[in-house]
């Protein structure tokens, strides 16, 4: 990290540059290739997760049921008191209400799959 503070504050000579370029891309160049080979691959495979239309029914699952807890307990109120505190408890209850409902999809889709998988051992035999 000192090197490259140095290295950017000098501006004047291009030779320097070139020497700790060649420098850590030796010495480095694979330890930092094969990790970035992993990193890819492994945020590839998140960001193909997040992009699957289960995770996308999901998070519209959590997000209905957490809005219909906050309607059902509604915001209007009198006291001003206790306001911050119902709203807490308010988006708790949210929490937990979307929680609920996405274990209950979960749940429902491995029904599904096991349902699907003991009919398809059952075709195959036959």
């Amino acid at each position: 990290m000192a090197r490259k503070a140095t290295t950017k504050k000098s501006g004047t000579g291009a030779k320097p540059k070139k020497a700790s370029a060649k420098k850590s891309a030796g010495s480095r160049g694979s330890k930092t290739r094969t990790g970035a080979k992993r990193g890819s691959s492994t945020g590839d495979a998140f960001i193909g997760l997040l992009q699957s239309p289960l995770v996308a029914e999901l998070v519209a699952v959590a997000a209905t049921a957490a809005l219909a807890s906050l309607a059902e307990r509604g915001f209007a109120g009198s006291s001003a008191g206790g306001k911050g505190k119902r709203a807490g408890k308010a988006v708790k209850d949210a929490g937990k209400a979307a929680a609920a409902a996405v274990g209950r999809r979960l749940s429902s889709e491995l029904d599904e799959i096991k349902k699907a998988a003991k009919s398809a051992k059952g075709g195959a035999k036959a």
